[in-house]
């Protein structure tokens, strides 16, 4: 080859490289520019991303401080919705190691924000769809694996005196198998761990499920320990008009969903509750009458030996149809409070079997006295 063909190579090969090195450098700040157009142009939202990373060799890039508000489109005000000092999404090497191509992403400390105009059930169903929208839009490939570090939820409302701010803090999540890239075989090959701090109690929940069945299939259990009720009086006060002086609250619940179908419970437990107290002198007599007649509930159905106010509210059902006995739930009240106390932890009896074979439900005494039987009820229709 002559001279003059080899450098001419050589300028090809250093001319290539260099539009290389250029492009790599450039590609951060038009991925940056493209994630901040798509969040500045998402209706009923405004949102804007700091920096980002990338890491082609990990596969992988990091959005530094990102938020998403909440924009009113007639006013334009925001409100704040989503929050995050980091995130990081990249290729699940240990599914494709398997042969599945999927991805996985890890947020360091965010924050999630409602309020109340914002938590209806269909308007928390609409932010998660539209949060999942933002984050397809960042992580092209299907989600096999999620983590959350040092998470904090909010629920706020400033529409009540006092104002209600009341958060959970340092939230952990870990969720595994979405995707089911490992094992397909398996009833619920996903798995959900959760932990997180609620005013010096701790909350954790641990679930199985499925999460590409047709219908809900999961297996799940959570409790929440030892939450200082002192520390959320401007709750109570906003929304019951009492001062909780004293009190300590849990819950322990169970719940598993099959072929549209749901059984499970809800245990809560509220310990040393006084609510009427030397601390009330200085509110007016009708509140001092309030709290003394919640206080005056609260002693007729504690447990006294343990000192606390307890019941456990079994639901089974389908999914379109929930029913909850409550006479079932009174029932047990006054069995805690006369008879024994229920015990604070998980019972263990729910699981996806029991799903498909419910307990046949045990009339109460207040259910014998105060309902009738729903055949007795189905008989007398149809003699009409």
């Amino acid at each position: 080859m002559s001279t003059s063909k080899k450098r001419k190579v050589i300028w090809i090969i250093t001319g290539l490289l260099l539009l290389i090195i250029a492009f790599r450098i450039a590609l951060p700040y038009i991925v940056l520019h493209y994630a901040n157009k798509s969040l500045a142009e998402m209706k009923g939202y405004y949102g804007h991303v700091q920096d980002i990373d990338l890491a082609l060799i990990r596969g992988a890039y990091r959005v530094d401080s990102i938020y998403l508000n909440k924009s009113d489109t007639v006013s334009g005000k925001q409100t704040p919705f989503f929050a995050c000092s980091a995130i990081d999404l990249s290729i699940e090497w240990k599914a494709l190691f398997k042969g599945s191509i999927v991805g996985e992403v890890t947020f360091e400390k965010p924050l999630v924000v409602f309020t109340k105009d914002k938590v209806e059930p269909k308007q928390i169903a609409k932010d998660s769809a539209d949060f999942k929208k933002v984050l397809d839009d960042f992580m092209p490939l299907s989600i096999n694996r999620c983590e959350v570090k040092g998470g904090v939820v909010r629920f706020k409302d400033t529409s009540t005196t006092p104002k209600v701010d009341i958060q959970m803090d340092n939230l952990h999540v870990l969720a595994q198998n979405l995707r089911n890239s490992y094992d397909s075989t398996t009833l619920l090959p996903a798995t959900v761990n959760a932990s997180a701090q609620v005013y010096e109690g701790t909350l954790t929940l641990d679930a199985k499920l499925n999460p590409l069945a047709d219908n809900p299939t999961f297996d799940m259990s959570a409790e929440l320990k030892n939450t200082n009720l002192v520390k959320l009086n401007d709750f109570f006060q906003a929304y019951a008009k009492i001062d909780v002086n004293k009190g300590r609250f849990g819950l322990y619940t169970e719940v598993a969903a099959k072929n549209n179908r749901f059984a499970g419970y809800v245990k809560p437990l509220i310990k040393d509750l006084d609510i009427l107290g030397k601390e009330d002198r200085k509110d007016n007599l009708f509140q001092k009458l309030w709290e003394a007649v919640a206080g005056g509930v609260g002693q007729l159905l504690r447990n006294h030996p343990k000192d606390q106010v307890a019941t456990k509210i079994p639901f089974e059902g389908k999914l379109d149809d929930p029913q909850t006995n409550i006479w079932y739930a009174l029932s047990h009240i006054l069995q805690n409070a006369f008879i024994h106390a229920i015990q604070p932890t998980i019972d263990g009896e729910i699981s996806i079997a029991s799903v498909d074979n419910p307990k046949e439900e045990k009339k109460t005494f207040l259910q014998k006295i105060f309902s009738k039987d729903t055949k007795d009820k189905k008989d007398e229709k149809s003699k009409k």
